[in-house]
């Protein structure tokens, strides 16, 4: 595997992916070679992954392939060194996810995007979960937290769901 490409590799079938979609081409099934997602794999991604960045950017939501690439940096080295390069074989149950609702210390959202997040980091998502999605997108924004921050801040607080709160009620007292 060539570590030091990896960027440049996954913008290529990024914008590949987006090329794709905006020509009405769907489904991630369908948009990478064996070869390409052969290359994902070994970097802890999916077509799915890729998919749903070119989805949400073609639409002009975002998260962009700067926010894109941080966040699957985080991803990709968590697999590699925390899952030795070996993907947990699981995913995550949607239906026992917290409500989009659920607030903690008064934070909207925050209780269902600790989880999604350590399923992103465990590449345990569903093909209908997005992490970096709208919902999330808004999240961020509101907070004043990048989306690799969160991921970064999630992993390394991965059995502390309190720390994690925490940093967030002091993040938004920053703002």
């Amino acid at each position: 595997m060539k570590h030091y490409d990896f960027a440049d590799q996954l913008h290529a079938l990024y914008d590949k992916a987006c090329k794709l979609y905006a020509s009405g081409q769907r489904g991630a099934e369908t948009y990478f070679t064996a070869k390409e997602s052969s290359f994902l794999a070994a970097n802890g991604l999916t077509a799915q992954n890729v998919y749903d960045y070119a989805e949400d950017d073609t639409g002009g939501g975002g998260p962009g392939w700067d926010k894109a690439l941080a966040i699957e940096m985080v991803r990709r080295d968590y697999f590699l060194n925390a899952q030795d390069g070996k993907p947990s074989g699981k995913t995550i149950d949607v239906d026992k996810m917290p409500a989009k609702t659920d607030a903690i210390k008064g934070i909207a959202w925050l209780p269902r995007l600790i989880p999604k997040a350590k399923a992103k980091l465990r590449g345990e998502l569903p093909a209908s979960l997005m992490f970096s999605c709208g919902g999330d997108r808004k999240f961020f924004q509101e907070h004043n937290i990048h989306p690799a921050e969160f991921l970064s801040l999630v992993w390394r607080n991965e059995n502390n769901d309190g720390a994690i709160v925490d940093w967030v009620v002091r993040r938004q007292a920053a703002k």
